[in-house]
């Protein structure tokens, strides 16, 4: 009998704590897609870590060197905000990757995107296509950012 009450005692403080747990709630800045443009010169001037063949994220490509094009991916909806990729080509070969648009709306999703972003793009540039493996704790980033390489992709190369 003891154990039948523990066990009852146990299912109801699980489902309760269940019950309780409260979803990421995305904040306006998130739902309607802005990302802090202003910011971005900024601290595109002062990033230390950058990958290979990376430029700044939220930076559109300048000049571009002869031979040279970019595409543009659609925005890609994640629970957690919109994931955009730009990418230049140079001879049907994708030489750089930039991330126009990541989700911004709390603090732990700007570190997963510090985390994640350099993996994945180190990836494209290896593998030259969208079918790159996810970054482990960034499942829903990642997602986005294949679904934006594969429709820049589907666009040009």
């Amino acid at each position: 009998m003891r154990r039948v009450i523990l066990a009852v005692t146990a299912t109801i403080a699980g489902l309760v704590a269940l019950l309780s747990f409260k979803s990421h709630s995305p904040t306006l800045a998130a739902a309607t897609g802005t990302t802090g443009g202003s910011s971005s010169s900024s601290s595109s001037s002062s990033s230390s870590s950058t990958v290979p063949g990376e430029f700044p994220t939220g930076s559109v490509v300048g000049k571009l060197a002869a031979g040279q094009s970019t595409l543009l991916g659609h925005v890609a909806n994640t629970v957690y905000g919109p994931v955009q990729v730009q990418l230049v080509v140079q001879d049907s070969k994708i030489v750089k990757v930039a991330i126009l648009e990541q989700p911004t709306s709390t603090i732990h999703d700007i570190q997963i995107g510090e985390f994640a972003f350099p993996r994945l793009i180190s990836e494209t540039l290896t593998a030259q296509t969208a079918k790159i493996d996810a970054v482990s704790g960034a499942s829903y980033t990642s997602e986005g950012y294949i679904a934006s390489l594969q429709s820049a992709l589907d666009h040009g190369i």
